[in-house]
């Protein structure tokens, strides 16, 4: 089976998107940029570094510090399907991302969209 194009597509070319989500509705790009780097482990630099390098999703999870063991408590569906139920682990990265973008976007607390 294929690779999902996604996986191919620069995280740089879809960081804009989770920002502009968040500031229409009344975040910050502060916000989002800490979302990310709970889920994933980078420091603000490295993450900067990953978006500088145009880095793919595939890699940017692969190369991803330290995933939050606490990502497993996201819950809920993004784009029609439940997060926790996807197998394959970095599509299902990728939607805990979006997830937590969503959540943010509909108002909810920073402490619970960081699973506290």
């Amino acid at each position: 089976m294929a690779k999902h194009r996604i996986y191919t597509m620069s995280f740089a070319s879809v960081y804009p998107h989770y920002i502009n989500k968040a500031e229409k509705k009344g975040r910050t790009k502060t916000e989002v940029d800490e979302i990310i780097r709970w889920l994933t482990g980078y420091s603000q630099d490295g993450l900067e570094e990953q978006l500088e390098k145009q880095t793919d999703f595939e890699t940017f999870f692969a190369e991803a510090p330290e995933m939050n063991p606490s990502r497993s408590l996201i819950k809920g569906v993004v784009c029609g399907v439940r997060v926790e139920n996807i197998e394959e682990p970095t599509m299902q990265e990728i939607r805990y991302l979006d997830k937590l973008v969503d959540e943010l976007a509909k108002g909810k607390a920073m402490e619970k969209i960081l699973r506290k």
